[in-house]
């Protein structure tokens, strides 16, 4: 059989392996709609505390302390960032210890398929699930609640990208120190508390002490609250300055280094 033949019989290497990477990504999600939990927390959980605080008068009425902003405006950040949280601390490193827990990376490793695949994969899902829950949250704030819509498509669009880049290096970072499944839910737990104070779940940013503020500007979720606001409320964020792009950006790129560095399949 001639080479030209060959050539017209057989799928090409680069096609065969984008199938079989779009069939682990298909049996992940899979996976994910039949242990939904995460889906609940990262995009249930967020959606039930919007409609709870859009229900509230006092969080309607527009407040001179909060730059004259509605509680509600100021809390629909925090609620896209909490799903999000959720999601990084939880949803991803969980399973990709349980692989490594259960041998099934170092079991991959000894077939054509890289173990780096089924990181892939779940990274992928992962933000599937987290665009689909950042959407819910902007629709639902404006089409039920009344809020403005967002005066930097654009800004919302990177900063989003951006948190979730941060967020989810963070997540890779615990899968990659937790030894067991059970301590990822001990580790972003004991993350999770301290962080959301930053992005002001429990008093809103512009509340904090002028220290606690400034603190607030360079944790991941404060960045990340304050680059969502500004493209809400005001415009595109600012790059220089306080800079929250720039902050995330920075946790991205360190978060990543460090999980890559520590993180074994075995």
């Amino acid at each position: 059989m001639s080479s030209l033949s060959l050539s017209l019989t057989r799928p090409p290497a680069r096609a065969a392996r984008r199938t079989a990477f779009g069939q682990i990504v298909r049996n992940e999600a899979r996976l994910v709609r039949r242990q939904p939990t995460n889906m609940i927390g990262s995009i249930g959980l967020p959606v039930v505390l919007m409609i709870i605080f859009g229900e509230v008068p006092t969080l309607n009425r527009p407040a001179t302390e909060l730059g004259g902003l509605t509680g509600f405006d100021t809390y629909v950040p925090v609620i896209m960032v909490l799903g999000l949280t959720m999601l990084a601390l939880l949803g991803l490193p969980g399973p990709l210890v349980s692989y490594r827990e259960l041998g099934i990376l170092r079991r991959l490793s000894t077939t054509p398929v890289p173990p780096s695949w089924l990181l892939a994969a779940q990274v992928v899902v992962q933000l599937g699930v987290a665009l689909a829950g950042l959407l819910i949250v902007n629709v639902v704030s404006v089409a039920a609640f009344g809020a403005p819509a967002p005066k930097s498509p654009a800004g919302l669009a990177l900063s989003c990208l951006l948190a979730i880049g941060g967020l989810f290096a963070l997540g890779l970072l615990i899968a990659a120190l937790a030894p067991t499944a059970n301590s990822v839910n001990a580790i972003g737990r004991l993350a999770f508390i301290p962080l959301m104070f930053f992005a002001g779940l429990w008093l809103p940013r512009a509340l904090m002490p002028a220290v606690l503020q400034q603190i607030s500007n360079y944790t991941p979720l404060g960045a990340a609250v304050q680059a969502i606001q500004g493209s809400m409320q005001t415009g595109f964020p600012p790059v220089f300055g306080s800079a929250p792009l720039l902050v995330l950006a920075a946790y991205t790129l360190v978060f990543a280094f460090l999980a890559r560095r520590f993180f074994r399949w075995e």
